[in-house]
């Protein structure tokens, strides 16, 4: 029987799999909405620890995207920003502790499960692309493919383009290798890069010591401010917590470890979302989720245990405690390119999800909510789909 927590080079390769997802949005909402570096950190690291612990497989944690993405388009308060987390996990504890979750699961077809993933896979692989041609929201704000490298191209070809494919041959050529795991070398070899071509000015501030967070670093927010953020933050995230983070994520758990993942329920994913989004709520950092793009992304690239958790937790919590805001310089290392890789990859991941889809109808669900994601979001695909799955159960419509 395997073990619930195993170290070694794939579970170190895997922890780092959902870089490209966690790490570009962290610091866009810490640079430009101003949140706490210490709290977004220690938060992050905090969960991934108690979240492996308790599920005893690999748990992802992710920024929630709606939010995230809003927030660094448009430059919104970090006040705002705290305020829709605690809605969210007000939302996510009610339907968790009251069972009503669980309702929701039962009646959500297997074929808008699979639409969840598909939409959510190719989003992550289009922003995968995106990092790597430097057109992602946080580098059109930085104005810059590298905004953190001191080179910007070879010639006339943009240094990330160059960067990412040489990441995405090399990750191709060593995904199924165990020796030399593919996440872990090309994180590396991403970190050097950073050393070599990366601005001296970021290193030179960091400074060693220990960081205590600040509790309500930004004070209670205003009434206005839970106003604006569960009309403009909250309300458009909650489908999408639920569609992909609790539904989705349980799926996709139950299909990578089986008998292993029992307590990845619906009712548990809501509590531990919302149990830590109160966590982040008190020590200024960003609402998180349980992402099914991340769990994905963490399997593909090598994790297999609880393990990964502790792995990637434990660097989040010494980067929170040992530097504080100075860890920022530590994260601006890693080129985006390289991050877009690895977003690629494990968007690729989650979209294959679908194959197992079997009638026409089926695939019918998930194509449309696919079209709808990119057309509009997540949220409005997830509603119509469940719409459209149980007018299709109607013999006399047929596709």
């Amino acid at each position: 029987m395997s073990r619930r927590f195993e170290f070694n080079r794939m579970e170190v390769a895997g922890s780092l799999g959902d870089l490209g997802t966690l790490l570009p949005l962290a610091m866009g909402m810490i640079l430009i909405n101003h949140l706490d570096p210490t709290g977004v950190l220690l938060s992050i690291g905090v969960f991934y620890v108690l979240a492996g612990a308790y599920y005893g497989v690999t748990v992802p944690v992710q920024p929630m995207k709606v939010i995230g993405a809003y927030a660094v388009a448009t430059g919104i308060g970090a006040t705002q920003i705290m305020a829709a987390g605690l809605w969210l996990a007000v939302f996510l504890l009610i339907i968790g502790l009251t069972g009503a979750v669980t309702v929701l699961g039962r009646y959500t077809p297997l074929a808008v499960v699979r639409g969840v993933q598909l939409s959510t896979g190719v989003l992550l692989m289009a922003q995968g692309v995106r990092l790597m041609v430097g057109t992602s929201q946080f580098q059109v704000l930085a104005k810059a493919a590298e905004p953190n490298l001191i080179v910007q191209s070879l010639g006339p070809v943009p240094i990330g383009i160059v960067i990412g494919l040489g990441a995405a041959i090399l990750t191709l050529l060593l995904l199924d290798n165990r020796r030399l795991p593919a996440g872990l070398v090309v994180v590396i070899l991403g970190l050097i890069l950073g050393l070599v071509l990366g601005r001296p000015e970021n290193l030179a501030r960091l400074s060693l010591g220990l960081n205590l967070p600040r509790i309500l670093p930004f004070g209670w927010p205003s009434w206005p401010d839970f106003t604006l953020a569960l009309l403009v933050l909250a309300l458009p995230q909650a489908p999408m917590t639920l569609g992909n983070a609790v539904i989705a994520n349980a799926d996709l758990s139950q299909e990578y470890f089986g008998e292993k993942s029992r307590r990845v329920t619906y009712r548990s994913l809501c509590i531990t979302q919302g149990l830590a989004n109160v966590m982040a709520f008190f020590l200024g950092g960003m609402p998180m989720c349980h992402g099914a793009g991340g769990l994905a992304a963490h399997y593909r690239f090598g994790a297999r245990t609880a393990g990964s958790n502790l792995i990637i937790g434990a660097v989040f919590i010494v980067l929170a405690l040992g530097l504080g805001s100075g860890a920022v310089a530590v994260l601006r290392l890693m080129p985006m390119a390289v991050l877009g890789v690895l977003l690629l990859f494990a968007g690729a991941q989650l979209a294959l999800s679908v194959i197992d889809l079997g009638p026409r109808r089926d695939w019918f669900v998930a194509l449309v909510m696919l079209g709808l994601t990119l057309a509009t979001n997540l949220a409005i695909a997830f509603g119509v789909g469940l719409g459209v799955a149980w007018l299709l159960k109607w013999d006399k419509l047929n596709v």
